[in-house]
């Protein structure tokens, strides 16, 4: 027996999305997300809320429905050039606004103008960041081997954007689990007058049945769900630890979900 984990559904890609400060050129975004099925997170910065063009928190009330919201830092500095006590209070004043705000837990974070060193992403995961987002891009649609120095597939403004979303559609090997990532700013499609790009862009990747489409923190707790499941010597039963379901290739053209709390042998799904 071949085993082999797949995302929820049993699929094999992903697509997620990330976009950062909270201004207000985020409430077309959504729309335009939430009219094809598409998932993102949004990286806020507490400190900055309700100054113009960012939004209020009324603005933003009920906007990010559906949507992750991560931390981008208290007031947006360059946090390699800062002391750590300083990186330190940006990211937890920011983490505790926003946690009061949503009423929820923020465990995401995308870095402020792309800074960060290796001692700021020690101290984020002794701070409980569960991944943090770079600007650099790789186009390799590979899943994070590093979540606190997560690269993206490619900028919006990519001139390769519809060639990669193409190439990622068309995809259909599952040896490997794929992920496309793509992140910018949403005022920037005004200063571009370019809203067609990401409207195109959403248009022809969403609707689609074997892609997940997946909030940041969504890919990776599932993973680490994915992590956590216990396999007999023989790979021939598992346990899953977790509270959510891990879905589970059996040989090549079976899946199955192996639901919370469960022991199952898995001859018998096949």
């Amino acid at each position: 027996m071949k085993v082999y984990t797949c995302f929820p559904g049993g699929k094999a890609k992903a697509l997620t999305m990330s976009y950062d400060d909270g201004k207000v050129q985020d409430r077309r975004l959504i729309d335009i997300f939430n009219k094809y099925g598409i998932k993102g997170t949004f990286n806020l910065n507490y400190g900055q809320v309700g100054k113009r063009p960012r939004m209020t928190f009324e603005e933003m009330e009920g906007l990010y429905a559906g949507h992750e919201i991560a931390t981008h830092t208290m007031t947006h500095p360059t946090i390699e050039r800062c002391p750590l006590v300083e990186v330190a209070q940006e990211l937890l004043e920011d983490r505790k606004g926003l946690e009061k705000w949503t009423g929820q837990i923020v465990r995401g974070h995308a870095y402020p103008n792309g800074s960060y060193s290796e001692e700021i992403k020690q101290l984020y995961r002794q701070l409980g960041v569960a991944y943090a987002r770079v600007v650099e891009t790789v186009p390799d649609f590979a899943l994070p081997k590093d979540p606190l120095e997560w690269h993206a597939t490619c900028h919006h403004n990519d001139p390769k954007l519809m060639e990669y979303a193409e190439f990622f559609a068309d995809f259909k090997k599952s040896q490997y689990l794929k992920l496309m990532y793509v992140w910018g700013h949403s005022y920037e499609f005004d200063n571009n007058d370019n809203w067609d790009v990401i409207e195109n862009f959403c248009k022809y990747m969403g609707g689609r049945d074997d892609i997940w489409y997946a909030t940041n923190i969504e890919i990776i707790d599932y993973m680490d769900a994915a992590k956590r499941l216990q396999f007999s010597a023989d790979y021939e039963k598992v346990y899953n630890p977790n509270a959510c379901s891990v879905w589970l290739q059996l040989n090549s053209d079976k899946c199955v979900e192996i639901e919370g709390g469960t022991l199952v042998d898995l001859n018998t799904l096949l």
